[in-house]
């Protein structure tokens, strides 16, 4: 006598088997599974950007003028290429701001620190460079000036312009409330093109004037009488060989005296053209320039 098994099947012909027993299968897999995702995301977090340590050595090679480093952990480098090509300089402070603990922090600091000091002394190298040129130029010019017995009527000085040539306008330079230069003024502006001519520094010539007002002569005032002379300076130096788009000119009458009103130089040594020889360097370089001069007068 034969026993028929019967077994109930779904909708669609699949037998339904009952697995009751074997259920916390499937919550065991559901912990691997996320202990799997979390082991890989802690994993994920304790790797250190390549990246931007690439990044930050670039930034910190071209500071200090050393070798490239590979950074291959926080804490230890390999000196030589990083392999990664070109890296974009990295923001240090975007580093200190992003969660870093307290050793990456201070180290991000002091590697801020160590290049803006890098980049002082930079600066500070830069502007001794510029004081050397701009004292070549000065010695040319007296050079000339004395040959042609001049030298009395002209002063020196750097600022954070650049070198700042200074003719006081008198009776021998310019007439009175006249913007045509005399004889002698003619032979101090030919002196001073030659060492101009072999430089490609911008040059501004500034006209000033005294507190005196102007009471004869084809000028209305100081304003057009102090831009008139300015402009008649630049007109003879480009005849003698000066590029006119290397040369500006501008008057500012009796507002930038070198000496108060109360002062009795005043009357004369306010009265005068600069030639500027204008420096290209950055701002924050040439604000050093008075200081690197002042250094450099007192080694020599």
């Amino acid at each position: 006598m034969s026993t028929k098994v019967h077994r109930h099947k779904k909708r669609g012909g699949h037998e339904e088997e009952a697995h009751d027993g074997e259920r916390w299968l499937v919550t065991y897999a559901d912990m691997l599974t996320v202990l799997v995702g979390l082991f890989i995301v802690m994993f994920a977090m304790s790797q250190v950007d390549q990246t931007k340590f690439n990044a930050l050595k670039s930034s910190l090679s071209i500071a200090f003028g050393q070798p490239a480093v590979t950074f291959t952990a926080p804490g230890s480098a390999v000196a030589g290429d990083a392999g990664g090509g070109e890296s974009a300089p990295l923001d240090l402070s975007s580093v200190v701001g992003k969660g870093a603990d307290g050793e990456a922090e201070q180290q991000a600091r002091a590697a801020m620190a160590a290049l803006d000091r890098a980049k002082a002394s930079a600066r500070a190298k830069n502007a001794a460079a510029e004081v050397e040129k701009f004292e070549r130029i000065r010695k040319k010019i007296q050079e000339a000036l004395r040959e042609q017995n001049a030298e009395d009527g002209v002063q020196f000085r750097i600022d954070e312009r650049g070198l700042v040539v200074t003719v006081v306008t008198s009776s021998v330079v310019f007439g009175n409330n006249s913007a045509e230069l005399l004889r002698d003024g003619r032979k101090i502006v030919d002196a001073i093109a030659p060492a101009l001519r072999t430089e490609k520094n911008s040059v501004e010539v500034d006209g000033h004037t005294n507190w005196l007002p102007v009471t004869s002569g084809p000028y209305p005032s100081n304003w057009e009488l102090s831009t008139a002379r300015a402009s008649t300076v630049v007109r003879r130096l480009v005849a003698r060989g000066i590029p006119a788009k290397r040369l500006n000119a501008s008057g500012y009458a009796e507002q930038r005296p070198l000496y108060p009103d109360t002062d009795p130089r005043s009357v004369s040594l306010n009265r005068r053209v600069e030639v500027v020889v204008l420096s290209d360097l950055d701002a924050a370089t040439k604000a050093l320039l008075p200081s690197a001069a002042g250094q450099s007068a007192a080694t020599s």
